[in-house]
């Protein structure tokens, strides 16, 4: 039975500019994303007739959390991937090997989605181009257009409308989980009642971490490391700011509540720095499990066929 295997990043959030709230429930966001070496596979493979969609064996970190149901966007991919190429829902089976920690804001399930939708598409014959696939990928989710394409992007809108953007060099991440989650739009919500009576500047790209980055300069983009849903990440998760103390102060140049939280990124020096610094923040309470990577990295991409 043919398979297909595709791989794809997860992310952290460099910059995240938030808007003030629309008409239309969605805040307009400036970020900056950068795909690191934590990566999703996804392999899907032709199911028994009248299987319909099966999430098959999930393993790596935390696969007990991962959905089995309609709500993964892997299984989403499938159905939506078959509309858009006017097929009947498909016999698949879909397995996942996690390398994303789950609900840490480091789009694991959009990780997911983005890599369901190459391999599927591999899988039926390639019918589709990057570009459509990427039609596709954004009917799945704002974040999963950027775990197509991958490498360092500036996105406006909601996110999903993507520049990619020239880095120099590699830059050495750790990411500390945290032993709880925080929900997404409880943090938007926090947002907008700290925000109530300001004025909100339009998001716009910071061009201090735009500079940083295309230069390779990793001091300067630790300075410039910024998120406008880190004080509500905290207010709703004090602790939250114990472990950016923890990492800031074992050496990291720069920290940074990625995207709605609850997972904090610490930029190091090298490869050395991020494992000292990892190793100070295992120890902390508030800490679920630390990870050490590099970025930028490419998109959703396949890595393996079989027969």
């Amino acid at each position: 039975m043919r398979s297909v295997t595709a791989r794809a990043p997860g992310k952290v959030n460099i910059q995240l500019s938030v808007g003030r709230v629309r008409e239309d429930g969605y805040h307009p966001l400036a970020s900056v994303f950068h795909a690191v070496a934590l990566v999703e596979e996804v392999t899907v493979a032709q199911g028994e007739p009248g299987s319909g969609i099966v999430i098959g064996e999930v393993t790596g970190a935390q696969a007990e959390e991962v959905p089995r149901d309609d709500t993964n966007l892997a299984w989403r991919a499938a159905e939506v991937l078959s509309a858009a190429l006017d097929r009947p829902l498909p016999d698949v089976r879909i397995d996942i090997a996690k390398g994303v920690p789950v609900a840490g804001g480091m789009a694991g399930g959009s990780a997911d989605g983005a890599a369901a939708v190459v391999g599927l598409n591999d899988l039926w014959g390639s019918p589709l181009g990057r570009d459509e696939l990427a039609a596709v990928c954004l009917e799945l989710g704002s974040d999963v257009p950027f775990s197509l394409l991958g490498g360092t992007a500036l996105g406006l809108g909601r996110g999903e409308q993507l520049s990619p953007i020239p880095v120099r060099g590699t830059f050495h991440w750790v990411f500390a989980t945290a032993t709880r989650g925080l929900s997404t739009p409880a943090v938007y919500g926090a947002f907008d009642r700290l925000v109530e009576g300001r004025i909100v500047p339009d998001p716009a790209a910071d061009e201090a971490v735009l500079s940083a980055l295309i230069s390779g300069d990793a001091r300067a983009l630790g300075r410039s490391l910024n998120n406008d849903l880190q004080e509500p990440a905290l207010t709703l998760r004090p602790t939250l700011r114990d472990v950016l103390d923890a990492g800031l102060g074992a050496g990291a140049l720069g920290g940074i509540v990625s995207g709605s939280g609850p997972t904090c990124a610490f930029l190091a020096a090298d490869a050395g720095s991020a494992s000292g610094i990892a190793a100070v923040l295992a120890g902390n309470p508030d800490v679920r499990s630390t990870h050490v990577t590099t970025g930028p990295v490419p998109g959703a991409r396949v890595v393996g066929r079989s027969r």
